[in-house]
């Protein structure tokens, strides 16, 4: 059977963190606190999820103020409203994305997704990117009743696509990547451009990527990927 490679999509396959920042800002503004994130120092926290940028915003509030009880539950699914309705206004692919994915599918490799992104969001994300027809399948939080880091999501995300967890491997950019990877039993490479730079090699994958362009040659020796099988003559 063909090998898979699956891709996590927030600071993996694409920089989302000024969007994601923006929709948090949303919610803060709404309440009258104005921007308490920045898209830049703060991309690191965009990439951990909606309520990890919520909780960060809060603990930056004038000292004395007290937000209800819900206030999370409320500003998340707020969140997610503003990042829709402007999903890509800063969005862009990291480079060489489109290229390498084109290569490893000349490899006759299977492509999938596996994010905690909800699934319409990422859906959506990726259509107005351009890339949605390069992958078999997409696993987002809301797919299954877990998610990643549970190694249940990614074995669906490679299953979905027809794949084999056995010849599969991860792409991803955070801590939770290593852990769903090696719940799993398969290897995971993390990018090194993402907003930690090549000190995310901390977390201790099995390849740190330097950019795209280097993706199809660690395919090969992972997987032994065809560079002929589906390259017309």
């Amino acid at each position: 059977m063909t090998g898979t490679v699956v891709f996590d999509l927030d600071g993996t396959l694409a920089d989302t963190a000024a969007d994601l920042v923006a929709a948090a800002n949303g919610c803060f503004s709404s309440r009258g606190l104005g921007a308490l994130l920045d898209p830049v120092a703060d991309a690191g926290i965009a990439f951990h999820g909606g309520r990890a940028m919520l909780r960060a915003g809060y603990a930056r509030m004038p000292a004395g103020m007290i937000l209800p009880g819900d206030a999370e539950d409320v500003d998340f699914a707020r969140l997610l409203d503003f990042y829709e309705a402007d999903i890509a206004r800063h969005t862009t692919l990291y480079d060489g994305v489109d290229d390498a994915l084109a290569r490893l599918q000349d490899m006759g490799l299977i492509l999938s997704i596996c994010t905690n992104k909800p699934g319409a969001l990422a859906e959506k994300l990726l259509a107005v990117l351009g890339i949605r027809d390069r992958f078999a399948a997409l696993v987002g939080a809301d797919t299954l009743p877990v998610r990643k880091p549970d190694p249940t999501a990614y074995r669906e995300a490679v299953t979905r696509a027809g794949g084999e967890v056995a010849r599969s491997f991860l792409v991803g950019d955070t801590e939770t990547d290593v852990k769903t990877a090696r719940a799993a039993g398969v290897k995971v490479a993390l990018v090194g451009f993402g907003p930690e730079g090549p000190e995310i090699d901390r977390l201790g994958p099995d390849y740190l990527l330097h950019d795209f362009a280097g993706l199809p040659d660690l395919a090969q020796r992972w997987l032994g990927a065809n560079a002929a099988a589906r390259r017309k003559a």
